[in-house]
């Protein structure tokens, strides 16, 4: 693959580049929606390498054109998470913030995404610098708020498709706990879909010593985890693979006051259309059915938020992608990325364009190290070779539509 050669030729040049900008975003960590820095980094950056730089929807987007040729879109995300981090690193985030909800929260880059800005700001730079290697359009784009699964819908709903060309293939990549130097593909479902639930449960208040004048949510909401639990375990085809999560459950002020309500938080998650709505179907039998089984006095209520698609990789597209990071890691640093239950809204973006994607995992840590999860304060990918093969990895995946030999 000449092209990828050429290119990936000056990637120990910028080696130092890279890790300083690294360690600038993970010191400056920014919320969902709140991206504001590092977006004028990023779009400093692309500016200086000869992008035509775009703002939509709180993302960046940066156009590099040489010639004819098909058109790759390219996508990291940017947001940080409300975690305080505890890695003690010497560059580690002292950043706070206020949150939706007016607390004042540690800031963390937990999820990788300073990887991923880094990442796909090396590609864009080495793409830039080697524009005889390679024929097309480059679509560099920086999305916010993935954590959220609001930032792709509101590039999306900034008429992200009419402002851009309309790529070929959307790619992406996500870092996570497997060994650093490798990465991981999968054709399918590889992402499951997601759904946050908001449930208020109607008691009656009464006094803690008179639970008979009242009616408690406390005990509803109890019941109501409980039955939960079946679900997965005995409504699901056995093998399945779906998750309902009861995060919290709020009620009350005092020990001797029966509460007139109370909230439980939901997560779900699924890898078909199908099972979620089955599983969002029998939540709602159940709440409903324990709500009239204890008298309560009004009907449940039911809010879905930060919801997100499911992510599919198109076989096709992800045959090819994977046949170059073959040919240029080796078969020993290219795997199969297992099913993943966390999610991402990267699809809708595709979807938008209506084009193929796919999307696939960035080894983080050493060999033998047990990794915490991402979202953990302890989350921190080593910089090398993490580094060098996200931007690695990106370039072939670009090349295999845009390079010489494609």
């Amino acid at each position: 693959m000449t092209g990828v050669f050429e290119v990936l030729e000056g990637l120990p040049a910028i080696r130092a580049w890279q890790e300083e900008v690294y360690v600038d975003l993970h010191q400056h960590p920014e919320l969902s929606s709140h991206e504001t820095r590092t977006a004028d980094v990023v779009a400093g950056h692309l500016t200086e390498f000869g992008y035509q730089v775009h703002r939509i929807g709180g993302g960046v987007v940066g156009v590099l054109t040489q010639g004819e040729g098909p058109c790759v879109l390219f996508r990291a995300d940017m947001d940080a998470l409300p975690v305080t981090e505890q890695t003690g690193l010497p560059y580690a985030s002292t950043v706070t913030a206020t949150d939706g909800e007016g607390n004042t929260v540690g800031v963390m880059h937990a999820c990788g995404h300073d990887v991923h800005v880094t990442s796909l700001l090396s590609a864009a730079r080495l793409l830039a610098e080697s524009r005889d290697s390679w024929a097309g359009t480059f679509l560099a784009l920086f999305q916010p708020a993935e954590e959220t699964a609001a930032g792709a819908r509101a590039m999306v709903d900034d008429e992200l498709v009419a402002r851009l060309p309309r790529p070929d293939v959307a790619l992406a990549q996500h870092v996570l706990g497997s060994v650093a130097g490798t990465v991981d593909t999968r054709s399918g479902p590889v992402l499951s879909c997601a759904d946050s639930i908001r449930i208020t449960v109607h008691g009656a208040g009464s006094h803690g010593a008179m639970p008979n004048l009242g009616v408690d949510p406390v005990v509803v909401a109890a019941a109501i985890v409980m039955r939960l639990q079946g679900i997965v375990s005995r409504e699901l085809p056995p093998g399945e693979r779906a998750v309902v999560t009861v995060g919290a459950i709020r009620a009350g002020t005092k020990s001797n006051i029966i509460s007139d309500r109370a909230e439980l938080l939901l997560n779900t998650r699924a890898y078909s259309e199908e099972i979620r709505l089955q599983i969002r179907a029998a939540i709602e039998r159940i709440v409903r059915g324990e709500c009239v089984t204890s008298g309560c006095p009004s009907e449940p209520e039911f809010e879905y938020y930060d919801q997100f698609p499911l992510t599919i990789n198109d076989a096709v597209t992800t045959e090819r992608v994977d046949a170059a990071l073959r040919r240029h890691f080796g078969e020993d640093r290219v795997g199969e990325m297992a099913p993943v239950p966390a999610s991402e809204d990267f699809s809708r973006i595709p979807d938008a364009f209506g084009v193929p994607y796919t999307f696939w995992g960035l080894g983080g840590y050493p060999e033998g190290v047990t990794a915490p999860g991402n979202h953990s304060p302890f989350f921190a990918p080593v910089q090398q070779p993490t580094l060098a093969t996200g931007a690695e990895a990106i370039v072939v995946g670009v090349l295999a539509y845009l390079g010489q030999e494609a």
